[in-house]
């Protein structure tokens, strides 16, 4: 059996962790997939890269409402295929080869499990080997969820995990779910042509999130899609393969057709895959890996980051964990913490979303005394540049002290927007402070923000 000194299960943030600090060691990584993980090869990035060439055509469409005078002829799957994926491709090779390079890394292209304490055995092309080392990583990430009446049925599926690489968008898409990965995958393929049609449980999109948020993107998404709400998935027929159409019967005994079927009704941590008793690995009921404020885990000397024990699965917690995890396994004496108190997210549909801390249905159920702001952008100078009737800001305060407890966006550059109302939420800026001691530039669209925060005291 190999020893090594480091072993690191996972190629997407688990491979951050592999500084030039660890060059003095002998450190292997378990590659169960390619470099980069889902984020690079099936995730965030190429998905962004799809929805801005999505963003880009319906802008054209739009263009109308700018008195621009333009002509649509739709999107080049192949070449925009193409052109993301070559890029991203070259990325993940060259991140390999530069591991492969390093001299202080050995990469075993193949899934593990463990058979004991810091004990692994990986599955390898031509056979199993067994490996050891004196600290272990866990970074295994997470996976689509498949509904057994999907995974049952034997007909062919696609999950965000493939559908990026399809070699043209279909004519008729259904989409199983009505979460962030669902509303991004539909708005990409609809841009490229495709009729859409979305199956939910809930009664409205993006549940999880503020229900101003959640209510207006519903609204807009039904002009869009044809969206089967309350709904329930009770039978799926269809071909094997990918050439074959498929149909949907629901639980009101309607029938959907369509060409292609995307299942995307969340993802589920790899933590069942690795034999983690035989480790001595805690996990939690939903099948996260239990670890501390350092990322170290039940067991002597493993640690785990990213999807397979975060509580919110967003490569931005992966990378901030990947940071603390790389800094303790050489600081022993000097551990750093993690806490999960301040984390935005971003939903990138038309119209992008984004949110961070609590929704108002939190702060009811926690009993807090809150105040609303709440400001649209037709009402600043840039939301009139923009022809923007829908985008607003909604910001949640605590009344008295003005401790800001969340904030909600919908519209242009909302990612973007939201940054100074998570910096405040994390450094204890209050809202007051935040309105009224910067300089807001006129008439940038921040001023949207600024005006949200301003209608607390209102």
């Amino acid at each position: 059996m190999r020893h090594h000194d480091l072993i690191v299960l996972g190629a997407g943030s688990g491979a951050a962790v592999i500084e030039d600090s660890f060059a003095d060691l002998d450190v292997a990584l378990v590659a169960d997939g390619p470099v980069g993980g889902t984020c690079l090869n099936a995730g965030c990035i190429p998905s962004k890269m799809l929805s801005r060439t999505a963003e880009v055509v319906e802008e054209i469409r739009d263009c109308g409402g700018y008195d621009v005078d333009a002509e649509l002829r739709g999107m080049d799957w192949s070449r925009v295929r193409a052109r993301v994926f070559g890029r991203l491709d070259a990325h993940r090779d060259e991140a390999r080869s530069g591991l492969e390079r390093s001299g202080f890394v050995t990469v075993y292209p193949g899934r593990a499990r463990f058979t004991g304490p810091r004990r692994l055995r990986v599955e390898l092309p031509d056979g199993p080997t067994d490996i050891e080392a004196d600290q272990v990583v866990i970074a295994a990430g997470a996976r689509p969820v498949i509904p057994p009446v999907v995974a049952d049925s034997g007909v062919h599926y696609e999950t965000s995990d493939t559908i990026m690489r399809i070699a043209r968008p279909p004519r008729r898409l259904a989409v199983l779910g009505g979460g962030y990965i669902a509303a991004e995958l539909a708005q990409v393929f609809a841009s490229a042509g495709s009729d859409v049609v979305i199956v939910e449980q809930a009664e409205t999109l993006l549940g999880s999130l503020d229900e101003s948020l959640a209510g207006a993107y519903t609204r807009l998404a039904a002009e869009r899609f044809e969206l089967r709400l309350g709904r329930e998935l009770t039978r799926l027929d269809g071909a094997d393969s990918a050439d074959g159409p498929v149909e949907l019967l629901l639980d009101d005994g309607s029938r959907i057709a369509a060409d292609v079927l995307l299942v995307a009704v969340g993802r589920t941590p790899n933590s069942d895959r690795l034999d983690l008793a035989e480790a001595g690995v805690d996990v939690h009921e939903d099948g996260r890996i239990a670890v501390d404020a350092h990322q170290r885990t039940s067991a002597e000397g493993v640690w785990a980051l990213g999807d397979v024990c975060a509580p919110v699965q967003l490569k931005h917690v992966a990378n901030r964990q990947a940071r603390i995890v790389a800094h303790n396994l050489r600081h022993p004496n000097d551990l750093r913490g993690n806490d999960h108190d301040v984390i935005p997210a971003a939903v990138f549909t038309r119209p992008q979303i984004a949110t961070v801390g609590r929704t108002e249905r939190q702060c009811r159920d926690a009993g807090l005394d809150y105040a609303v702001g709440t400001a649209r952008y037709a009402d600043v100078a840039y939301g009139w540049a923009l022809e923007d009737e829908t985008g607003f800001c909604k910001v949640l305060a605590e009344r008295g002290t003005g401790r800001l407890l969340g904030a909600h966006i919908l519209g242009a550059e909302a990612p973007t927007l939201i940054q100074p109302l998570v910096l405040a939420m994390t450094v204890g800026i209050d809202a007051r402070t935040l309105a009224t001691a910067p300089y807001w530039i006129h008439p940038a669209l921040t001023e949207v923000v600024e005006n949200a925060l301003l209608a607390l005291d209102g």
